[in-house]
């Protein structure tokens, strides 16, 4: 990799990684999910998970971009062969190239969702509806393959376009300039709820520990969701790591991902939750959260047209800034290994994922009820590839947490961390054997046909994998005579 791609300023990375993790999920996912499980119990095991898994893989990704300098598929490819380990390793970035690549195929449409809200809103066009206008209108958006179709490809091409510019002035400024706007317009969204809705309700529900209201089911969600808001296992952070300046501290930098990804999910919650109260709604509402219960929730609030079009662009921004990260690692895959320019790259990775976007666009009405993924698998296209998803992302995290943990020596990883030796051992602890585990039944739990060997499977997994990768390098570790 040229060092011209090194990011200028060592806090670019910082937006950077920011940007990935924040996203969605945050904004979407996580309201919802605290919503159907409990609120602070949620919350809880969500910030238990995040530190240990969450913030050692977070590292480990990290790390191994700035190792290599390379994409994750090339970078793989240079740690393997520099570290003696076998070439299995390597599909570490093919997994993660694969999960980006299906992950914004589909987030893309929902995405297109917040498009279709913030004209809504803009125009007036909700003003005075009911619960049955504003649920039926997202039903007809869900209907209409032509918006959806328009909605995907101008998300889509947005976010190419953006990465297309190049790392500097592309990825780089439009983070400068997207990631601070975003946080003033979360900061213009709680005051606002603070004012006009309930924020004693919302704090009592998101802050107030009820280990009773949280299930085995909610428990998962919210182990499965604090690895998911990281986005890792999808090459975005190793990607970016190939970026980063290496005097900036990468533990400090993954603490303050950690932090901030935490809090814009807190404040985006405290904020949907106290409009939702202050409505007198129903918080439990699942996926319809934000497309149904949020905007009956503006419109019955001073204002509430233009603050629901404000809030719905902090949507599409953080979404866009998700999406530059997955773009990111495939083209720059595909300028190393193929020479191709970057708006090359860029139009390859978007093309692909626009097509296959269309599968999930056609899931939810042409074939709603007759598809051949339906026929096969008894699941909608769309549903097909959240399901993938959920097995490749916590797949690849568990093996770059096994390479990272086994592989790299110790005078590597002090080099990288720049840290205390104690700071260090507890690292590799987790990264070799507490977060596998978690990850691995994150993993395993998203098959639904194993259930019942859930846990014996979770011990194989990680015994075995600890074994293998142990035996894998052990050599390498040994002194020569």
């Amino acid at each position: 990799m040229s060092t011209n791609n090194i990011w200028t300023h060592k806090g670019t990375f910082l937006l950077a990684a920011v940007g990935s993790a924040v996203g969605l999920g945050n904004l979407w996912r996580f309201p919802y999910l605290a919503g159907e499980n409990g609120g602070g119990a949620f919350l809880l095991v969500y910030i238990v998970t995040l530190c240990i898994v969450g913030v050692p893989i977070l590292i480990a990704e990290i790390l191994l971009g700035r190792s290599s300098r390379r994409s994750p598929i090339m970078g793989m490819r240079f740690l393997s062969r520099t570290h003696k380990a076998s070439r299995a390793w390597e599909s570490i970035g093919w997994l993660s190239a694969a999960a980006a690549l299906i992950i914004l195929s589909f987030y893309s449409v929902i995405a297109g969702w917040a498009l279709h809200y913030t004209w809504r809103m803009l125009t007036g066009a909700l003003i005075d509806a009911d619960a049955a206008t504003v649920a039926s209108g997202f039903e007809s958006l869900l209907a209409s393959p032509s918006l959806l179709t328009l909605y995907h490809t101008l998300f889509i091409a947005a976010s190419g376009l953006i990465v297309g510019l190049g790392v500097h002035r592309g990825i780089e400024n439009a983070l400068r300039l997207m990631m601070p706007a975003l946080l003033v317009i979360l900061l213009v969204i709680l005051t606002y709820s603070v004012m006009h809705g309930d924020m004693p309700a919302a704090a009592d529900f998101l802050l107030t520990l009820q280990l009773s209201d949280l299930s085995f089911e909610g428990w998962l969600a919210a182990m499965g969701q604090s690895f998911f808001t990281l986005s890792l296992g999808m090459g975005a952070l190793m990607a970016y790591g190939a970026y980063m300046p290496g005097k900036a501290s990468l533990s400090r930098t993954a603490l303050a991902i950690v932090i901030i990804d935490t809090a814009v999910a807190l404040i985006a919650g405290l904020a949907i939750f106290a409009l939702v109260f202050g409505a007198e709604l129903d918080p439990a509402e699942g996926p319809g959260l934000m497309f149904t219960t949020l905007p009956l929730a503006f419109t019955e609030m001073p204002g509430g047209s233009l603050i629901g079009a404000v809030f719905f662009v902090l949507v599409i921004g953080a979404a866009i800034s998700s999406a530059i990260s997955m773009i990111e690692p495939v083209a720059a895959f595909l300028v190393e290994r193929f020479d191709l320019s970057r708006a090359q790259s860029v139009a390859i990775m978007t093309i692909a994922c626009w097509g296959l976007g269309l599968l999930s666009v056609f899931s939810f009405n042409v074939w709603a009820s007759d598809s051949p993924f339906h026929t096969a698998l008894s699941i909608s296209a769309f549903e097909l590839m959240e399901l993938l998803t959920h097995i490749l992302m916590p797949l690849g995290g568990l093996m770059v947490a096994l390479f990272a943990g086994w592989a790299l020596t110790h005078g590597e990883i002090m080099k990288e961390l720049q840290t205390s030796e104690g700071w260090l051992h507890t690292w590799r602890f987790l990264v070799r054997f507490v977060s596998p585990a978690a990850v691995a039944f994150i993993f395993l739990r998203a098959i639904p046909q194993i259930e019942g060997y859930l846990i014996p499977l979770i011990g194989a997994v990680v015994i075995v994998g600890a074994f293998a990768a142990s035996r894998l390098f052990r050599a390498k570790h040994q002194p020569k005579h």
